[in-house]
């Protein structure tokens, strides 16, 4: 059985890595990871803004640079693999998913340690 925690963790590992469910908010003021949120759905996902505009994958490419910023990865290693056009994606992060996995729980921490 999930505990809460486990139940708010806004990824899932892969045979080449995690994909985080990330909510994004394009044309702002700077580039951030901001919190984790749970959807209508009660699926939960990582937020976020960048300052790219949402034309011709601007606002995605920034979105992967900053996930792999964010965790402290090279920026060949995030890329957004679904929700194109859509503000909820899914962003791949290429690497040892239980590595990735431990990476991404710590950095969420930190969030929400922040308030």
């Amino acid at each position: 059985m999930a505990t809460d925690h486990e139940a708010a963790f806004p990824a899932r590992e892969t045979d080449n890595g995690v994909i985080i469910a990330v909510r994004l908010t394009p044309k702002a003021g700077r580039d951030v990871v901001t919190g984790i949120e749970t959807g209508a759905d009660g699926m939960p996902f990582l937020t976020a803004r960048v300052r790219a505009v949402p034309e011709k994958g601007k606002a995605n490419a920034a979105l992967a640079a900053l996930i792999a910023d964010w965790l402290s990865l090279p920026k060949s290693s995030c890329a957004v693999v679904s929700g194109g056009k859509s503000r909820l994606k899914q962003v791949l992060v290429r690497g040892d998913s239980a590595g990735l996995t431990d990476r991404l729980r710590a950095r969420i921490a930190e969030l929400q340690a922040r308030g």
